[in-house]
């Protein structure tokens, strides 16, 4: 069987090149590698399409074929030319997508994969052309969706030219109706993100999130080579460097590591630590910044939106006296991370995820994985992954609970980091995702395919219409 995964936005190696580095190149392209791989290892061919790119800002993605050396040899990344050579954002794509479908059809010259697997708007609208032309089932794996980002942003009627030009929002929610229309399933994470984010007004039509055989459940899974309780799994020059970062501390430390973003809201973990001394006292705080060793002084690397999202925290941490009580850690690495993740466990500390909402979740499991205790946000996927109680969960607006979660976190420490961990093992491994995800290729292959509803590329009017009723209300 060969599986053809759907990936547009482009920067696959087997290095994980620039990871992060840019908010195209994040958990998502880390999610289709890992299942990629994971199909791999069960004797599946796959080739992961996305899109060559041969820029000098962004070198190494530029060869046509590539692959992931001994990771899986049955796996392959095939770059295709689509939309000129410089690397494009993702919302740039969308008038090159139709070259996407054609380049993807001359690669195979008439020998199409068995089945495809789509992967945000962009991959899931390549799917459909590629449905349309040659009849290729698949599944649309939208990660996150674009009906919760224009609620997130915002977005109204007065600022929905600005909106529209920064990030399409007319396409991608056309892409993404046509996608739930055209898939033979979709796939969710969590049974929450069927019935909330599937469920919106501007998919009406396209789909019904209330009918759970359109969907399957599978969520993601964490890298156990790298992400487990094993110190000899360790990048030993990094443990050095932590070490003395760290001062050799062994208090505990409250954990943060997310991507700059407004949405992930760290600066509600610096707020609980301004709000109770109980806290501040009982354990330090350690902030992930990628790329930067002392933010203090290097605030000035980051790009604008970063810049943004830090400034204010910088100076939270400022007026509340805690700036030593913070170490600030740059990992540049899933493995450095990891071994810092280990160092921190061993002193007893908490993983905190804080975010407004999560669709899933993948940083506190592989947190957990090594080691940490979770208290994460009840948004979203943290409520499934943590059901059992194996993680504490804190409303993310509420500093005050933020600080009493995290209090409780340190005091059942030790439990609390066995139980995640074990349940990180039994239900969260890339191989348990791929066991899903060939399941459910295998019976949609038995049966017909769901056909894609005729539509034009634009949601305008039906977002304009759902904004009005925003305003009304």
């Amino acid at each position: 069987m060969k599986i053809a995964f759907v990936n547009p936005q482009g920067n696959f190696d087997r290095h994980d090149s620039f990871l992060t580095e840019h908010p195209d190149f994040g958990g998502q392209l880390i999610y289709v590698k890992e299942v990629a791989l994971a199909l791999g290892r069960l004797g599946v061919q796959v080739d992961i399409l996305t899109r060559l790119i041969d820029d000098p800002e962004w070198p190494g993605f530029d060869a046509p074929v590539d692959d992931f050396g001994e990771l899986a040899d049955s796996v392959r990344i095939v770059r295709l030319p689509f939309g000129g050579s410089r690397f494009l954002p993702k919302e740039a794509l969308w008038p090159h997508l139709a070259g996407f479908a054609d380049a993807i059809e001359s690669f195979y010259a008439g020998s199409m994969p068995d089945y495809a697997t789509a992967h945000y708007a962009d991959g899931g609208y390549s799917c459909v052309l590629l449905q349309r032309r040659s009849g290729l089932g698949f599944t649309f794996t939208g990660h996150s969706l674009g009906a919760q980002k224009i609620d997130k942003l915002g977005v109204s009627r007065s600022n929905w030219p600005a909106m529209q030009d920064r990030y399409r929002f007319s396409e991608r929610i056309a892409a993404e109706r046509l996608s739930m229309a055209g898939a033979s399933t979709i796939i969710t994470s969590t049974d929450s993100e069927r019935k909330e984010q599937y469920a919106h007004p501007l998919y009406r039509g396209a789909v019904d999130s209330s009918d759970p055989s359109r969907f399957r459940v599978i969520p993601p899974g964490i890298n156990a080579r790298i992400f487990n309780r094993d110190s000899d799994s360790d990048d030993p020059d990094f443990r050095r460097a932590i070490e003395a970062r760290l001062d050799g501390a062994a208090q505990a430390h409250v954990v943060v590591s997310s991507r700059l973003d407004a949405k992930k809201n760290i600066a509600a973990v610096v707020e609980a630590f301004a709000g109770s001394r109980t806290l501040s006292e009982r354990a330090r705080l350690a902030l992930f910044v990628r790329g930067l060793d002392d933010p203090w002084d290097q605030l000035d690397r980051l790009r604008p939106d970063e810049r943004e999202v830090l400034r204010p925290i910088l100076e939270r941490i400022e007026a509340a006296d805690l700036r030593d009580r913070v170490t600030f850690l740059n990992a540049s690495s899933q493995r450095e991370l990891a071994t810092a993740y280990r160092r921190l466990a061993r002193a007893g500390s908490v993983f905190a995820l804080p975010s407004l909402f999560e669709p899933f979740g993948l940083a506190p499991i592989e947190a957990a994985a090594c080691g940490l205790a979770v208290a994460a946000t009840a948004n979203g996927g943290p409520s499934e992954i943590f059901a059992d109680g194996s993680g504490l969960l804190f409303d993310p607006e509420q500093p005050s609970d933020v600080a009493e979660k995290l209090l409780s976190a340190l005091d059942q420490q030790q439990q609390l980091a066995a139980m995640a961990s074990r349940r990180v093992r039994e239900r969260y491994t890339w191989e348990k995702t791929a066991e899903r995800y060939l399941d459910q290729i295998r019976q949609d292959l038995s049966r017909q395919s769901v056909t894609a509803e005729p539509a034009e590329l634009d949601a305008r009017e039906l977002i304009d219409e759902y904004l009005r009723e925003k305003a009304r209300a």
